[in-house]
């Protein structure tokens, strides 16, 4: 651990390549030489999770002198990926990961990472860097609800998919400059590429082919079919627990004696499963822990549905009660019990084991892994967006104990206790500020459903045929009855009793 706390960065050398042998010894640094790096990967959504995580495997592998050729190129489609560039760019794409463990920590500035393409509108950079034929690989972390699904599939009538159909040479999503990259390089004869999603969605690649395929069918089938029939889209299963960066996180790094203006922290644990697809070649992963495996639905299916879905019972009952922090609410006698047993009781029997963890151990290592008070992740920063968790992470569960006949009960509360968040204010009366891309809507609804509790399942978009199942709305709306009456720890106590 870093002996000193800096309290500024102004007796700090700015990170650089041509600081990193001034850095304390304490501190690893990229043992290789980052200017004969070259490109192969451009990995769009440059946040803190890609950098602690894929960034991670590629620049340990770059230290046993593999991947040479391999190196990422950032990229980012929305206006504030400009702001992220503007900092990386300015350390020379250096990132300093902060690990922490208990009362252990540790620095390690990584450098896989070696330009950022600029963000422009219309994304002719960033096309023109997918279509240069030493990229081979084009991976993504655009968020669950970054994909317009609309049951299932592609939705087609989304204005920015209209406009992707109708001005393909000038897009506006992330999946319309990756067809004008593709077209570009099957008019010149350059090939295909491995498009990669590394985003918390069961069979993400498949939903990233459907996406990319739906939407080259609308302009240019012909392409679609080259697409179809030349590019891999490999199914993957990732997993790191990585907090916002913050204060603390900048002061960790000026305790290690490092001015990073972007640190990442995270915590001991990562994972990476996926399929061995890939259409372009590939770096040798498996030689830094990263797992092949023609069974990743299965490791998607207990990480999703124990992790993920663990995480919103977690941040909403304990955004509920005040608690600020996941490890907070996971180590609250009443949060802790409710999700103990709904992960045992409800989820782990519709989970298949894998070789590392049965159900049972793996649920251990999360409420382990959730508990970790040294990982500052916060109950707002995991319920951001449950309108594309819920129906992600939890719902699929709840199918499968309906139509088994299973035990629902908590997961039922797991929605009501969604709902209850939603009405914006916690226990005590403090304001919740709006923290979903559907705020307004989720918020009128939670509010009629304090008197009409069907309104909240009528979210077809959410909840589909679900809100026609009697036994699923009789439970949710005894819990919503609980919950307004008696609060978040009686209808919890009255679940775990």
């Amino acid at each position: 651990m870093a002996s000193a706390v800096h309290k500024t960065f102004s007796d700090l050398l700015p990170l650089s390549n041509a600081n990193l042998v001034a850095l304390p010894a304490e501190v690893r640094r990229p043992g290789y030489d980052r200017s004969g790096l070259t490109a192969g990967i451009i990995h769009i959504g440059v946040g803190n999770f890609h950098r602690a995580h894929q960034a991670w495997y590629l620049s340990r592998l770059m230290e046993m002198g593999l991947a040479q050729d391999w190196a990422i190129l950032g990229a980012g489609v929305r206006p504030y990926d400009a702001a992220m560039r503007g900092k990386l760019l300015a350390q020379d794409c250096l990132t300093t990961l902060i690990e922490l463990d208990g009362d252990h920590r540790a620095a390690e500035v990584i450098g896989s990472m070696i330009d950022y393409v600029p963000v422009a509108e219309g994304h002719g950079p960033l096309i023109a860097a997918m279509a240069d034929p030493a990229i081979r690989i084009v991976a993504m972390t655009v968020t669950e609800g970054g994909y317009f699904q609309l049951g299932g599939a592609l939705d087609i009538a989304h204005p920015e998919i209209v406009h992707d159909a109708a001005n393909p040479d000038r897009p506006g999503t992330v999946f319309g400059a990756i067809i004008a990259a593709l077209r570009l390089r099957r008019e010149r004869g350059d090939g295909p590429v491995t498009l990669l999603s590394c985003d918390n969605l069961q069979g993400n690649g498949a939903i990233l082919r459907g996406v990319v395929l739906g939407l080259a069918r609308l302009s240019d089938p012909a392409l679609a079919d080259w697409i179809e029939d030349s590019c891999s889209f490999p199914n993957s299963m990732v997993d790191c627990i990585v907090p916002a960066t913050g204060e603390r996180e900048l002061e960790f790094a000026r305790a290690f004696g490092v001015n990073d203006a972007a640190p990442v922290s995270h915590e001991a644990f990562r994972q990476w499963v996926i399929e061995d697809d890939f259409c372009a070649g590939r770096p040798p992963l498996e030689k830094v822990g990263v797992t092949f495996s023609g069974s990743v639905h299965d490791y998607e299916m207990m990480k999703l549905r124990i992790l993920n879905a663990g995480h919103q019972m977690v941040a909403n009952a304990g955004a509920l009660l005040g608690l600020e922090t996941i490890a907070e609410a996971a180590m609250h006698p009443a949060v802790g019990a409710f999700l103990h047993k709904v992960l045992s009781e409800e989820v782990a029997p519709h989970v298949p084991s894998v070789a590392e963890f049965t159900p049972d151990q793996y649920i251990a290592l999360i409420k382990r892994r959730f508990s970790n008070p040294s990982i500052v992740d916060t109950t707002r920063r995991v319920a951001f967006d449950g309108s594309s968790r819920h129906p992600g992470f939890v719902l699929p569960s709840l199918r499968d104990a309906l139509l088994s006949d299973g035990g629902f009960s908590g997961l039922a509360l797991t929605e009501a206790l969604w709902a209850r968040y939603c009405l914006g204010t916690t226990e005590a009366g403090e304001a919740i500020a709006a923290n979903d891309p559907q705020w307004d809507r989720l918020t009128k609804c939670a509010r009629a459903a304090v008197d009409r509790p069907q309104e909240w399942l009528e979210m077809s978009a959410i909840y589909g045929d679900l809100s026609r199942d009697s036994r699923f709305a009789a439970a949710f709306a005894g819990w919503m009855g609980v919950l307004t009456q008696d609060g978040v720890e009686a209808a919890i106590a009255l679940y775990v009793s």
